[in-house]
């Protein structure tokens, strides 16, 4: 093991965004440059110490590469609850703090999203410190999310990216920036209640264990931690999974069969709105149409993310046996918004919403490789995520750059952009044919692996699936060529290319791309162990533990 092993470095990584809020906050807010450069330079530090650890990691030594505990919040209950007077009952709490192969190549993400989009903020013309205050406590909360070992203490960071967000769209957005913003609020409120309602229903069931004190008595813990809930939930013998004839005719603690399908269904539907799944989509659009180019390079490329990070994590990791059940489900939603995204993004004379409908048809391809339930379809959906989170990144960068030289993004006022800026024009072109599944870029490999992991079960949905990989391949070719080529606009003719600010976050992306399009193997090695084990876990589940 490295050296890394004996320093807290998740938590150092975590702290460093607080950090420079804090730095911000000390500030003189007329200082732009001063502001700016301290954004930059504290999203580079996460981005260097991802980078490191995807570096370090070593699939083969047990999956969790790192991982911080220390106790944080415990709530002693009422002892008229106890079965005697030594015995102490308390809600536990944990500082925790863990990657694997599942969350790391998020983690990485984030920061490379972040960074560049700290670049692509540049633009941003008022309110400087208040801009960047809000936007590293939307990285802390975003790094928190992916590093969280506890359910609570993912929730707080979950909320924490979701209060972040609603400011920066609704203060630095474009005209109809509030509704935008209420919109997001709301949606996003909602599914937060109803995954607070599942985690508060997994501690009471699945987080109960008992341990022994020095002086002899025993306490009975209600955790949160997430070690214990799966431990919990994937052994035969855990209080969870014993009926009460097991454990003298009374178990509070059992998880029937009806409730692991509802907290199965609420942590689908609280997570399917952030990701979204159809119909949880339609607050998506107007963000992604008022939000400031920065913000929506985050929210496309990571805040979508989390949503099937969390479903993955605590709906398909957790409840395996009832994930599997309604595989046929999640690949009928993810047909559907693979279709309906595409159909619709066709429609669209706005790039933004272009760009918009792209992204329920991408993440319908999570949803079909998660339905697959073989390791092919898995690291299909995970590198999807990764993939879709550059290109998407990209696009909107590209989009912002564009917007501010030409005050719009209809289809049909922009044409013959190539002619006047042909490095913008040409990287638009490439991160175009990535998203449409070009070999060689990394937008094919997620949608191979995920389609043939399907075909293995599915073929049917598979074929009708391809379907929208056609549309995808029209409405981007539609929209990215009809925007560089054709007769451009005299105002336009003297338009210039990408600034240096712009051009280096535009270079960083496409490399990234380039990548993992030609060299898949650096992100599905490190998954594999993940998705390995979910695998023997559900096979386990499928013979009865």
């Amino acid at each position: 093991m490295s050296f890394l092993q004996d320093i807290p470095i998740l938590s150092i990584l975590l702290l460093v965004p607080l950090l420079g809020f804090i730095v911000i906050l000390c500030l003189p807010k007329h200082r732009a440059g001063w502001l700016k450069t301290a954004a930059v330079i504290t999203t580079l530090i996460p981005l260097a110490l991802s980078l490191w650890l995807y570096a370090d990691y070593d699939n083969k030594h047990g999956g969790e590469g790192y991982d911080e505990s220390a106790a944080w919040l415990q709530i002693p209950i009422n002892k008229e609850t106890a079965t005697n007077a030594d015995t102490e009952m308390v809600f536990s709490f944990q500082y925790a703090l863990g990657l694997d192969g599942l969350s790391l190549p998020l983690l990485l993400l984030t920061g490379i999203v972040t960074a560049m989009a700290a670049l692509a903020a540049f633009h941003v013309k008022k309110r400087w410190k208040a801009f960047f205050s809000w936007f590293l406590l939307l990285e802390f909360g975003m790094l928190g999310v992916f590093l969280a070992r506890d359910v609570f203490l993912f929730f707080i960071f979950f909320e924490i990216t979701l209060v972040a967000t609603y400011f920066l769209i609704g203060i630095w957005g474009y005209y109809n920036k509030e509704k935008a913003a209420n919109r997001f609020l709301i949606y996003n409120g909602l599914g937060s209640a109803i995954m607070l309602i599942a985690f508060v229903m997994l501690v009471n069931t699945a987080g109960f264990r008992i341990e022994e004190t020095a002086a002899g008595a025993y306490q009975y813990i209600y955790s949160g931690s997430y070690a214990d809930i799966a431990a919990n939930m994937a052994d035969p013998n855990a209080f969870v999974n014993l009926p009460a004839e097991a454990t003298g005719g009374v178990n509070p603690f059992q998880m029937s069969d009806g409730m692991m399908w509802t907290v199965f269904i609420l942590l689908l539907v609280a997570f399917g709105i952030k990701l979204p799944i159809f119909p949880f989509h339609t607050w998506m659009l107007k963000v992604h149409q008022e939000a400031p180019p920065s913000v929506v390079m985050i929210h496309s490329g990571v805040l979508l993310k989390m949503g099937a990070y969390g479903l993955i994590r605590f709906g398909l990791f957790l409840f395996p046996e009832q994930a599997r059940e309604w595989a046929g489900v999640l690949a009928v939603l993810g047909v559907v918004n693979l279709l309906y995204g595409a159909i619709l993004a066709f429609r669209q004379n706005e790039f933004k919403l272009v760009l918009a409908y792209s992204s329920i048809s991408h993440m319908g391809i999570v949803l079909i490789g998660l339905a697959a339930f073989n390791e092919i379809g898995l690291q299909g959906a995970i590198f999807q995520l990764v993939s879709h989170g550059l290109i998407s990144a990209l696009l909107f960068l590209i989009v912002g750059s564009l917007y501010e030289r030409t005050g719009t993004t209809e289809l049909t006022e922009l044409g013959g952009l190539a002619r006047s800026m042909p490095f913008m024009s040409g990287v638009l072109l490439a991160a175009g044919l990535a998203s449409l599944g070009l070999p060689g870029l990394s937008g094919f490999v997620g949608e191979f692996l995920s389609l043939l992991g399907l075909f293995e079960s599915m073929r049917w949905v598979t074929a009708v699936a391809v379907l929208g990989i056609i549309l995808t391949a029209v409405y981007v070719l539609r929209s990215v060529l009809k925007m560089t080529f054709g007769p451009q606009k005299e105002t336009f003719a003297a338009l210039k290319d990408a600034r240096f600010i712009e051009a280096l976050p535009m270079i960083v992306l496409l490399a990234f791309i380039v990548l993992l399009g030609c060299y898949p193997s650096a992100l599905t090695d490190t998954v594999d162990f993940s998705v390995d084990g979910f695998m023997k876990l559900l096979l386990a589940t499928r013979s009865g533990g």
